[in-house]
């Protein structure tokens, strides 16, 4: 009886650790046995164009296989990094069942692999990411700090995604644990935080007058404007239920009769003429417009995205005639992601429809069957195809008459939209531009933002510094 009774004692014990308890081992940092078994297996690749941006390698060391990134910095802030302490981020992270061969769209393969007796092998993931538009994007911000996001408006697809400074993916996927700690110790704590992914994450940024699409959009959904509507445009505008006024950009006049057309509005950035409008519509409104861009939504690239925000409420309170107009040309508690600048933008180059951002395109298993095929779909539809049409026409003056004539390439036409946010007391303000090109069959959207104005600092406008840039990455594309 005390046999049989030490036999079920120790069959229970096993079965509760083989079975019960055995995910929650396995995710033990201290289980080492993991960290090896997963570092055994040959990980699939992450390609651009076919070729590898992050590849395993074999090695003569516990783990068995090295994550290399042959071209680190340009492109961390998609892959993120594979680390044997500090895990994984990126599409490292997002796409990991895929990389390591676990997904279960890839139960056969693994089926095979157990029968046969072969190591396992993830698969490969190819992205959507143009090279010459990352590369663009990646030399024209240069040394300075912000972020640089494109997209095919007709798909979805995520072309170029830089975020500054960057980070050498190398550094954090060694086996050298002391080395690895050190580094990251530093990137953790580095001024401008290179380990972010400032596209889609972080601080969000204020948009500054790019929000004024939004704004102009509203109105236009509305019906009480069309772009030819002469609207109040003062040189100073005094905020309701506030002993503060409102100046234009450097205290300029907008117009010499206190009133211009929506279209010339926008396209020399008249912020009197916008808060005013925002006040007319209300925020409410303004709120319902941003929230159909895609502000507060949790979109999945595959990484999670920051939802942008439009708040409608202060402190509990409803937003006053002050804090409207404010918020309508991007200020106050506005905030955003660089991606969804660029979804305001694709949303009015594509007339009207609003796809779905991704960074995936396909993923191929060992025998180079497709295991997932990206399929374009709709995200919204956040305004008519009329609103469309007049803004891109709006937008196309801004380029080439108005803030944003930096844009300008040469046999196309662009349509874009300058910004320039304030942001703490006594710091340079952020230079943010927005564009599609070619405007009347766009293949490529564009959003820039610099920190602070970049080299420029004070001085900085978002037509100035960002519009180059801009330019750059759709010279890139449209040039292929």
């Amino acid at each position: 009886m005390v046999m049989l009774a030490m036999f079920l004692v120790l069959m229970v014990s096993s079965t509760w650790i083989q079975f019960v308890t055995a995910p929650q081992l396995n995710a033990d940092p201290r289980n080492v046995r993991t960290l090896y078994r997963e570092f055994g297996t040959n990980r699939g690749p992450i390609l651009v164009a076919g070729e590898p941006v992050a590849e395993s390698v074999p090695v003569e060391d516990a783990y068995g296989y090295q994550r290399v990134y042959p071209q680190g910095e340009l492109y961390a802030a998609v892959t993120g990094y594979y680390s044997v302490i500090y895990g994984r981020t990126g599409i490292e992270r997002y796409a990991n069942e895929y990389l390591n061969g676990s997904s279960n769209s890839l139960w056969w393969n693994r089926l095979q692999n157990l029968i046969s007796g072969v190591d396992p092998q993830g698969s490969a993931v190819e992205l959507t990411i143009d090279p010459a538009a990352q590369q663009a994007a990646w030399d024209a911000l240069g040394d300075q700090r912000g972020a640089v996001v494109a997209l095919n408006p007709k798909t979805g697809e995520i072309l170029a995604m830089v975020s500054k400074p960057s980070f050498d993916p190398n550094t954090l996927a060694s086996h050298a644990i002391s080395e690895v700690k050190a580094t990251y110790q530093a990137l953790n704590a580095a001024e401008g935080a290179p380990l972010i992914n400032k596209t889609i994450a972080g601080n969000l940024y204020p948009p500054g007058s790019t929000f004024k699409l939004v704004t102009a959009a509203t109105a236009l959904e509305a019906g009480t404007v069309t772009p030819e509507t002469e609207i109040p445009a003062p040189d100073q505008l005094q905020l309701p239920l506030s002993s503060s006024t409102l100046n234009n950009f450097g205290g300029a006049s907008c117009s010499p009769t206190q009133a211009m057309t929506l279209a010339d509005a926008l396209r020399i950035s008249c912020n009197t003429a916008f808060a005013q409008l925002g006040i007319d519509v209300g925020a409410p409104a303004l709120g319902a417009q941003a929230d159909a861009f895609g502000f507060g939504e949790k979109l999945s690239i595959p990484m999670p995205v920051t939802p942008s925000s439009f708040p409608i409420e202060i402190d509990g309170k409803p937003l006053d005639g002050a804090q409207t107009a404010l918020s309508a040309i991007g200020q106050l508690d506005v905030r955003v992601t660089p991606l969804q600048v660029a979804l305001v933008s694709a949303a009015i180059a594509n007339d009207g429809k609003l796809m779905t951002p991704y960074l995936i395109k396909q993923v191929r298993t060992p025998d180079l069957s497709v295991a997932f095929s990206a399929d374009p779909s709709v995200l919204s539809t956040p305004i008519d195809t009329q609103t469309a049409h007049d803004l891109r026409d709006m937008m196309i003056g801004v380029v080439q008459s108005g803030t944003g004539t930096s844009a300008q390439i040469s046999g196309v036409q662009v349509a874009g939209k300058s910004g320039t946010a304030e942001t703490v007391k006594g710091a340079a303000p952020h230079a943010w531009f927005t564009a599609f090109a070619p405007a009347n069959d766009p293949q490529v959207v564009v959003a820039v933002i610099l920190e602070n104005g970049g080299d420029a600092g004070s001085e900085a406008t978002g037509g100035r510094v960002a519009a180059p840039i801009a330019r750059a990455v759709m010279e890139a594309v449209i040039n292929k």
